[in-house]
């Protein structure tokens, strides 16, 4: 079992990524929006990956975040659900609205997912509906340490994908400063700007 891969980026595509790892080339399969986040990147990055066996084929599936590697082995847990359903699940809706369409039953978003029928929404809603509501309590840190779980959630991002700790936790804070009820593709995004900036002074 591969548990993560930590290489350089040298070729993507659509939904996948080859990563360098000591010479020897893995084709990762990947969420689209890791996809740009690892081509921004430019650097070595950390996939915690997930290995997919069958008679004919072993499939890597790679996730910039843990929480997403979690996630994507809860859905292969549903009836009917296997690893290319699972990945668009990831790829087209944030974790955040899928917990929410789970707990509420919201059909119509679930079936706007590239393989989800409505007959898969109502399987997803039944079969997820417990787990979803622990994953939404773990989502929602006091409003106290909101700010700072934010922050590090975005520096682990960074750190992920190549940069050093102490630089990304600094970029982060500097790109927050001024910004709204940021995002945390919001903070990356900015704090890679910050990180570029720095390397060129």
């Amino acid at each position: 079992m591969i548990a993560y891969l930590d290489g350089t980026p040298v070729a993507a595509g659509d939904r996948w990524v080859v990563l360098d790892v000591n010479g020897i080339g893995y084709r990762v399969y990947v969420p689209q929006p890791e996809i740009r986040e690892i081509s921004r990147a430019q650097k070595k990055v950390k996939l915690h990956t997930y290995m997919a066996v069958r008679e004919d084929a072993i499939t890597l599936y790679g996730f910039l975040y843990e929480s997403e590697l979690e996630m994507f082995t809860i859905l292969l847990g549903v009836s009917g659900i296997g690893p290319q359903i699972a990945l668009n699940i990831l790829s087209q809706i944030t974790l955040e609205d899928f917990v929410l369409a789970i707990l509420t039953g919201d059909e119509k978003s679930l079936t706007r997912i590239t393989g989800i029928g409505q007959k898969g929404a109502k399987r997803l809603i039944l079969e997820l509906r417990d787990k979803m509501k622990k994953v939404q309590a773990a989502m929602a840190p006091t409003p106290a340490g909101k700010n700072e779980q934010l922050t590090r959630d975005a520096a682990s991002a960074l750190v992920s994908l190549g940069f050093a700790e102490n630089a990304s936790y600094d970029a982060v804070k500097a790109a927050a400063k001024g910004m709204t009820s940021p995002s945390i593709q919001d903070l990356i995004k900015a704090a890679l700007v910050e990180l570029k900036e720095g390397e060129r002074r």
